[in-house]
């Protein structure tokens, strides 16, 4: 079998060429944004610590703001609960959501590998076209008899697009930006998770205190409502003493439902992000007494923030795939060269279709210019433009928004403690001025009504002191979320050491 020597050196020729004419771009090169120019969270300087808060161990330790400390990866680990743990794993490994994210991912990476195979790369196909024909000599007066034979076409035939203006390696510099914006998305999905699932369980152990606190308190008014009953019998309370404790007592029993029915929201949400029906999910317990509050916070510099919130790499991610759309769009207002040669055989007989004598070939190639569309591709051009503008006007809001995150995070839990301290020595005042109000309400020194005062003033101050000290609680987590999360701790492969997880079969749950 023989090649043709000259089509091969023209194909080289052709080949050089390419390459020499490839090597240009039209359209902006994307570079990352600088951080932005602060150095600071809030304008109020963030003091060391928070506020400590006696009598309450370990969930009224001062809080350490530790500027420049790096995250841990799982940073849920600080909360010391094993069940947190437990339900963290469960999650990542079964929540739709992250599975989801991550399938996202891989499609991208595949859509990547289709674009750079597609482009980059000559298209070349191979044809056989066995036919068998009768031919008519009528046309030609009938000179000879009609004739029926065999023809035999073998050939490859080449396809390639000439990227002169860098169009087609802007369309891959667009599929790989958009690989970088699926990854953090998992990334950002990871981190919704992991902090929604923390939220939830302190949400959990917050409601669970402030339905034991008024049960306690119920238990409480039921007592003093049996003392004046007995006080009515014996002639030392009046029926309206009877009637208003009654009231007192189921006023807070009505409290209970719907503290029983956020407990139980709060406990279906738990179950949906582990990915399992709220029927089926069992839920632990969650108490503040079994989960610590981390006395070391890292914040981050706000020069680094911008590198560690997966937002705002996937906002960046976006302006970059934006950016090269733009060169696409101006690639495409100049002219468009394909080639597309081909080599092959003919012949009557299938044994020798591959001698020499059959070679048969061709090359060629086209040229396309728009020369009259009406602008359109000009306004494709400026469209694209002005969506690089959109993407870098959000970035931006990201960026603010992330920074306002961090800054009322910061704040928050500078006030829950100083609230948290004054709420609890509003509670210990309240329980010690109930104590010596019934005393002197046995004893006759302090009518009934002063009672109910100090009943109600109690039952506030404990509970308002169970919620803020789960908001606490929140607010930390919200501190790990809003700096980033840890993510780019997890090892060197980060998103794809989440790869393995593969989602469930297709129609299965």
């Amino acid at each position: 079998m023989r090649f043709d020597y000259l089509l091969i050196k023209r194909l080289n020729l052709l080949s050089i060429l390419t390459i020499l004419l490839t090597g240009c771009m039209v359209g902006p090169d994307f570079h990352k944004p600088p951080p932005p120019p602060v150095h600071k969270y809030t304008n109020a300087p963030l003091p060391h610590k928070t506020t400590s808060i006696p009598d309450e161990g370990h969930k009224g330790k001062s809080q350490y703001f530790l500027m420049g400390r790096d995250v841990p990866a799982e940073w849920w680990h600080l909360f010391k609960s094993p069940q947190l743990d437990y339900l963290i794993r469960k999650g990542i490994a079964n929540n739709p959501n992250l599975e989801a994210a991550i399938a996202a991912l891989r499609q991208s990476q595949e859509l990547l590998q289709y674009q750079i195979s597609s482009t980059m790369f000559p298209l070349i196909t191979g044809q056989f076209s066995p036919e068998r024909q009768r031919f008519s000599s009528a046309g030609f007066g009938n000179q000879f008899p009609p004739v029926v034979f065999n023809l035999f076409n073998a050939s490859v035939n080449v396809t390639y697009t000439l990227d002169i203006f860098g169009g087609l390696r802007r369309q891959i510099e667009s599929a790989r930006a958009q690989v970088d914006y699926q990854r953090f998305q998992v990334e950002a999905a990871y981190l919704t998770l992991t902090s929604n699932i923390v939220t939830t369980a302190m949400t959990i152990a917050s409601l669970r205190g402030q339905i034991a606190a008024t049960e306690d308190l119920i238990h409480f008014q039921d007592n003093v409502l049996t003392i004046v009953n007995k006080q009515y019998k014996l002639g030392g309370a009046s029926a309206l003493d009877v009637d208003t404790q009654k009231s007192q007592v189921e006023s807070t029993r009505a409290t209970l439902p719907p503290l029983q029915q956020n407990l139980a929201k709060a406990e279906h949400a738990l179950a949906v992000l582990t990915g399992e029906f709220p029927s089926e999910a069992m839920i632990p317990k969650f108490s503040f007494n079994k989960i610590d509050l981390p006395g070391n916070l890292p914040v981050s510099i706000p020069s680094n923030l911008v590198q560690q919130r997966p937002d705002i790499r996937a906002s960046e991610a976006l302006m970059a795939v934006a950016s090269a759309k733009v060169g696409v769009a101006t690639a495409n207002l100049y002219p468009q060269f394909t080639i597309n040669p081909s080599y092959g055989w003919t012949n009557d007989v299938l044994g020798t279709l591959l001698q020499g004598q059959n070679v048969i070939w061709n090359y060629g190639g086209t040229v396309m210019q728009t020369i009259f569309d009406a602008g359109a591709l000009r306004s494709q051009q400026k469209a694209a433009v002005d969506a690089f503008q959109q993407a870098w006007a959000q970035y931006r809001q990201t960026v603010l928004v992330a920074f306002q995150n961090v800054a009322d995070v910061l704040r928050a839990l500078q006030h829950d403690a100083e609230t948290l301290k004054a709420q609890r020595a509003a509670e210990i005042a309240a329980r010690d001025g109930l104590k010596i109000t019934q005393q002197q309400y046995y004893l006759g020194g302090v009518s009934y009504l002063a009672l109910l005062i100090a009943q109600r003033q109690y039952q506030l101050t404990r509970i308002s002191r169970i919620q803020v000290e789960g908001q606490r609680y929140v607010d930390t987590a919200a501190l790990f979320a809003a700096v980033g999360g840890g993510w780019w701790n997890r090892g060197c492969c980060n998103t794809y050491a989440l790869m393995h997880q593969k989602g469930k079969p297709y129609g299965q749950w």
